[in-house]
């Protein structure tokens, strides 16, 4: 009994049981809930043997017995508490077995007491540790979905319960490894950085760690003490894990840092260090001024503004934020909101109505992108900002000398991609970033857009082809080069 204890657990001691009693035998509460059990194949007992085990179980612990047993319908059921030191209270061993009873099955119920509440008892502290593990690894995920909407107060309220200290400013790193080793890449993270890592296990992709660092642990290049960059020396830690960094940016702008390190893990897929840093960029919200502050405003009044009909129906708060989810990671909202898709199509639905916008466009996409990028951006929407003018529209904004010359930046990128960049790019985001019409207008095969596509992503430093995805940006540049063209 003890060997079966050990090897299998609990389970596999009542297994034992149950086919020695010919029967039925389980772990049940003091109401009579069976909290675990099993029944013999061979001679499977009458369909009400868990009935019959509740109900002894309840009589034994009004009564306060040592143990009881129960005569049902052909069946004995025996009862006896398991040892209250090693389990918990309340909870008893019964073991149902039709009459007469096998010879000896008093002797090994006894026997088999002391290992089954070991047992149980070491399973009932794993399940414990494993839900205050799930609850913090939800805590960490709540923080990190209210710094990506910038709610910072909030943030740092709620990881007031936790370690560490949310830093500022930061650098965000992804980090992406093999199946199954996420808990242990974690840990790695953790002992690497001295525990001054705010690391969450990323609720989109399953192999992804998301670490939010003080900025001059992440500092790129290393630091004045020797010390390898946390990135470098996570990837030289784990093998087969890649790395991506972001610059140094304020904790409030979280969301904005998420998305260079996301850029920068698809070029460092490519690189034999597999650590790669975020290529020094403006962001197009940052090189927009006044006029697109008040065109953002302009944009999303409708959502910001909206109340909902019913009390159960989202509200504009709620929109917003599936809107930016769903931008930034599409189907894989559904994961990051933790909603059905259903639900999330309905969402979709009702904030296309509220915009007047068709969210199926690349260009709809883009320009919501941006206006919801710009009022995240603290230098360009707070209190005393400006709001004063009639808005312009998206063109106008795009033809303000700052953003042409971020426009021109990122096509000079492409041009050192290749004579084929351009046009693979213009005709993937003409069909709507979808790689079946895509192949059909270049003349090549699906699998030989997806390849030209990787490629540009070493050459843009960006991620084109996994959400966040770099089309919305590249939407905007081809669309702020076009309008300058005679």
């Amino acid at each position: 009994m003890y060997r079966l204890a050990r090897t299998g657990g609990s389970l596999d001691v009542l297994r034992r049981l149950a086919r020695r009693a010919e029967g039925w035998a389980g772990i049940v509460d003091e109401d009579g809930t069976v909290l675990q059990a099993a029944a013999d194949t061979g001679h499977p007992p009458g369909r009400d043997a868990a009935g019959i085990a509740a109900e002894g179980a309840r009589e034994l612990v009004a009564r306060g017995v040592g143990a009881f047993s129960l005569d049902r319908d052909g069946y004995t059921a025996l009862v006896l508490p398991l040892d209250s030191a090693s389990g918990p209270r309340g909870t008893v061993l019964a073991v149902v077995a039709p009459r007469p009873l096998p010879g000896g099955l008093a002797t090994l119920l006894a026997d088999a007491m002391m290992p089954l509440a070991l047992a149980w008892s070491s399973e009932n502290v794993e399940r414990k540790r494993r839900r205050v593990d799930l609850a913090e690894s939800r805590g960490r995920e709540a923080v990190l979905h209210l710094l990506m909407t910038g709610q910072l107060s909030i943030a740092h309220q709620v990881a007031g319960a936790l370690r560490p200290k949310l830093p500022d400013p930061v650098r965000v790193c992804v980090v992406e490894c093999a199946g199954g080793q996420r808990d242990e890449v974690a840990r790695i993270c953790a002992d690497a950085s001295g525990g001054r890592t705010w690391i969450v296990r990323c609720p989109v992709y399953a192999r992804h760690l998301i670490l939010i660092t003080p900025a001059e642990d992440g500092a790129e290049p290393e630091r004045p003490a020797g010390g390898s960059p946390l990135g470098v020396t996570v990837a030289g830690l784990v093998d087969g894990c890649v790395v991506g960094v972001s610059e140094e940016v304020p904790l409030s702008d979280t969301v904005t840092a998420y998305r260079q390190a996301f850029h920068a893990l698809a070029v460092a897929r490519g690189l034999p260090g597999r650590h790669a840093g975020f290529g020094s960029s403006p962001e197009p919200a940052l090189v927009v001024g006044a006029a697109g502050a008040r065109w953002a405003d302009a944009l999303l009044a409708p959502l910001l503004a909206h109340l909902p009909r019913r009390s159960q129906d989202p509200g504009s708060q709620e929109l917003a934020a599936t809107l930016a989810s769903w931008l930034a990671f599409s189907s894989h909202a559904t994961q990051h909101l933790k909603i059905h898709r259903n639900t999330l199509a309905a969402r979709l639905r009702t904030i296309g109505e509220l915009l007047g916008l068709d969210l199926d466009r690349i260009a709809d996409q883009a320009a919501l992108d941006l206006a919801i990028s710009i009022r995240s951006t603290p230098a360009l929407h707070r209190p005393g900002g400006p709001d004063h003018g009639t808005p312009a529209d998206l063109d106008t904004i795009l033809r303000g000398p700052s953003i042409q010359e971020w426009a021109a930046q990122q096509l000079r990128l492409l041009a050192q991609a290749g004579p084929t960049a351009q046009e693979t790019l213009r005709t993937w985001l003409r069909c709507e970033t979808q790689l079946g019409p895509t192949a059909v207008e270049l003349g090549i095969s699906v699998p030989g857009v997806r390849k030209r596509l990787v490629r540009l992503e070493s050459a843009l430093r960006r991620s084109l082809l996994r959400t966040p995805s770099a089309r919305y940006d590249l939407w905007l540049a081809f669309r702020a080069a076009d309008l300058t063209t005679p």
